[in-house]
């Protein structure tokens, strides 16, 4: 038998929270031989989302919430859920039920076969065009920049064996691209496709602005890619050989020219 650890990240969720409990009961139902633990990290949410937690979790004794002091950001979220999960593998799936929850049965079974890592991958999403135009703009950057082995429209939601959990929490890292982090350790990703629902109304507004997405992006592709470095320092000896032409223009023109640059 094994334990199974499913982390949540919780921000302004409290609207979806017990319709993705009976999800993820439902997929504790499809697998009797495991037991489960549902661990919800409130970041900081600002709404009732700790209070439907506490009540869901009187009758839901596999639930263990943690809540931070402030919100971090989902991959921090996600990341203090991993460093608390006890499980043999741990998933981990957003709280708006965008990414379907009854995935994680196959993902399951995937690391039976010894998979260690599982990602789900969105094959197709129903975003806004911005969005979903922003979100393609940045997988083909850092494929080609960064990771190749990222799928072509990232991912979000998947599962890795205790191993693989074991050696992110040693990582440490402050503001880590926690999907990158997972391709980077260099275990062999087994990816499962799926298309990304839209968001429904009743669950709210997403809280991920256009703000966050861009300084997601920034640190994102920073972390994990030399090219920002590279182009920074392409600019400055760049800059630096304009300069040192234009001297040599200055003292030129001076000498043998009889041109006499102002202010010198």
């Amino acid at each position: 038998m094994s334990l199974i650890s499913i982390v949540v990240p919780v921000y302004h969720n409290a609207t979806s929270l017990p319709d993705l409990l009976i999800e993820l009961q439902q997929v504790a139902d499809k697998n009797p031989n495991d037991d489960f633990e549902f661990l919800f990290v409130d970041d900081g949410s600002q709404d009732n989302s700790y209070a439907v937690l506490e009540g869901l979790s009187q009758t839901e004794k596999r639930m263990r919430i943690v809540k931070l002091s402030r919100n971090f950001g989902s991959n921090p979220a996600i990341m203090a859920g991993l460093s608390q999960a006890k499980g043999d593998a741990v998933a981990a799936i957003a709280a708006d039920l965008q990414d379907p929850p009854a995935l994680i049965h196959d993902m399951i079974q995937l690391w039976r076969e010894g998979k260690k890592v599982v990602i789900a991958a969105r094959e197709d999403r129903d975003d806004p065009f911005p969005t979903s135009l922003l979100a393609d703009t940045f997988y083909k950057l850092f494929r080609r920049y960064a990771i190749k082995t990222m799928p072509e429209r990232g991912f979000d939601f998947f599962l890795i064996d205790q191993q693989v959990c074991g050696l992110i929490n040693e990582i440490q890292e402050n503001n880590a691209y926690l999907m990158g982090l997972i391709l980077w350790l260099g275990f062999d990703p087994h990816v499962v496709y799926y298309t990304r629902q839209a968001r429904e109304e009743k669950y709210g507004q997403s809280m991920w602005t256009l703000t966050k997405k861009l300084k997601y992006f920034v640190d994102s592709f920073v972390a994990f890619s030399y090219f920002p470095i590279r182009l920074a320092s392409g600019l400055g000896l760049l800059f630096s050989l304009l300069g040192l032409l234009y001297a040599g223009w200055v003292i030129f023109a001076r000498l043998f020219l009889g041109i006499e640059a102002e202010g010198w």
